[in-house]
């Protein structure tokens, strides 16, 4: 095949490679054992080439992975070196700077090799039930705190499982058959992906992807660059308050459209909290690049080109760009904040193209106890609030955005906790007020039915600054 492809086999090759992701988060779906991927849906499914450029990202996962999973590949390549690795190997960390910007969130790798060459990665990230520390609390000062670190580390070596680093991650956990079921689950997911990169690299007689890399990332960095040339050009500005802890936290963005490329400055948001809500630089890049493409080429499958003209500046020790050992377990409850910033930016020049604000960040409750035989357990719940309406219709109700997490099942939390909903219910009214409204939000009420004391933490905002609108 010749190294340039033409547009025929190149969306071949695509839509297949499209294909082997969402086929492996379906594995995930089927064989995890908690419901915050199974039911919750947080957990994203990657395909990078030998150099970690994102490929593809599973359809239905939590978009800022798409972002941070491939720089979690680069982080391996440069930190272990790919000569390094061999087929069989399993990588595995939850480095918050390395990661996805905390630790409860894993990260498996499996270098995928092709007639003796290292020609992909395959990447899972998975939202675990638990990770030791403070169940998700914001109280912790520093990220040790926060639970089991695992470093850039193998969890398999050569096909052969690491039993001390299997034992070391059960040690620290309160729910090691779930947390462990679910990092197998991403270890599977991951050979299924090898399997089917293989196959494809047979039927079309590839020896590398290289070829379908650079063809996908060329032209979809010329569509987001041309899309960007349709806005004029200019310094939008866009800030707004939020509930914040011991007082408001400010966030402020100067959105910068120069020709082809975006510049995201975040200079004035609040500086670095000693609270577990400050959101990693990796994150920040995330939402933001996330942001411009919903508004910008919201047609296209994710992958590394359509970022390449976005740029981020957040100054080091910010709220949206912490110095370590930060502590940063809740980093959505500051991180979702940044694309409406990015939208109400571009609000100011594109109108038509963007939503109104939204009911993000999403509401955790997390909660830890004992089960009647004395078996620890832990559960985490999303709430979600409306969509902001747009230009032509109303916005969706108690719909996860910009994370996409899915709302857990009444009766499935039941099942899994003591916990009885005497109702989880659309709240009437509360969209706005408008020609098109946002979304509904929601009113639920719990209660508790164990007789032990059970540990909770809530993740919560906009309790003292609504959403605009």
């Amino acid at each position: 095949m010749s190294k340039r492809l033409d547009a025929v086999t190149l969306e071949v090759l695509w839509t297949r490679v499209i294909s082997v992701v969402d086929e492996a988060a379906k594995a995930i779906v089927r064989t995890s054992f908690s419901t915050l991927s199974n039911e919750a849906n947080d957990f994203a499914c990657v395909l990078t080439d030998a150099q970690g450029r994102a490929l593809a990202q599973n359809t239905g996962s939590i978009p800022s992975f798409i972002g941070t999973l491939p720089a979690t590949v680069r982080h391996f390549i440069r930190e272990l070196g790919a000569d390094s690795m061999r087929p069989g190997d399993v990588l595995i960390t939850n480095d918050a700077w390395m990661g996805t910007g905390h630790m409860s969130d894993v990260s498996v790798l499996k270098p995928i090799f092709h007639r003796d060459r290292l020609v992909a990665f395959s990447a899972t990230t998975s939202h675990m039930p638990d990770i030791g520390g403070r169940i998700r609390a914001i109280e912790a000062r520093e990220i040790f705190e926060e639970g089991l670190h695992i470093p850039l580390a193998r969890l398999v070596r050569e096909g052969r499982v690491d039993d001390t680093m299997v034992a070391l991650i059960r040690a620290n956990v309160r729910t090691p058959d779930q947390t462990m079921g679910d990092i197998w689950a991403q270890v599977s997911a991951n050979e299924l992906m090898e399997r089917r990169v293989r196959a494809l690299m047979d039927d079309y007689d590839l020896e590398t992807l290289e070829a379908l890399g650079d063809e996908l990332f060329t032209r979809s960095e010329r569509a987001m660059r041309e899309a960007i040339r349709a806005v004029p050009d200019g310094t939008y500005r866009y800030g707004f308050r939020t509930d914040g802890t011991d007082a408001p936290f400010e966030f402020r963005i100067a959105l910068t459209v120069d020709g082809d490329e975006i510049v995201a400055d975040f200079t004035g948001s609040s500086p670095q909290q000693p609270r577990a809500i400050n959101c990693v630089m990796a994150y920040t890049y995330a939402m933001t690049a996330y942001a411009v493409r919903c508004a910008l080429l919201p047609g296209l499958p994710n992958n590394e080109g359509m970022y390449r003209p976005v740029k981020v500046v957040a100054p080091e020790g910010s709220i949206l760009n912490p110095r370590f050992p930060a502590a940063v377990v809740s980093r959505a409850t500051t991180g979702h904040y940044v694309p409406a910033l990015v939208l109400g930016a571009l609000h100011r020049v594109i109108p038509d193209r963007v939503m109104a604000g939204v009911g993000s960040p999403l509401w955790a409750l997390s909660q830890s106890s004992t089960r009647d035989d004395g078996r620890p357990y832990t559960t985490v719940l999303f709430f979600n609030g409306g969509m902001g309406a747009t230009p032509i219709k109303d916005g969706e109700h108690v719909l996860s955005w910009p994370s996409n997490i899915s709302s857990t099942p009444v009766e499935v939390a039941e099942r899994q906790s003591p916990l009885f909903f005497h109702h989880k219910r659309l709240r009437p009214g509360s969209g706005g007020a408008g020609r098109f409204r946002g979304g509904l939000g929601q009113d639920i009420l719990i209660e508790s039915r164990s007789p032990r004391p059970i540990v909770l933490s809530v993740m919560a905002e906009r309790t003292k600054f609504p959403a605009p609108g």
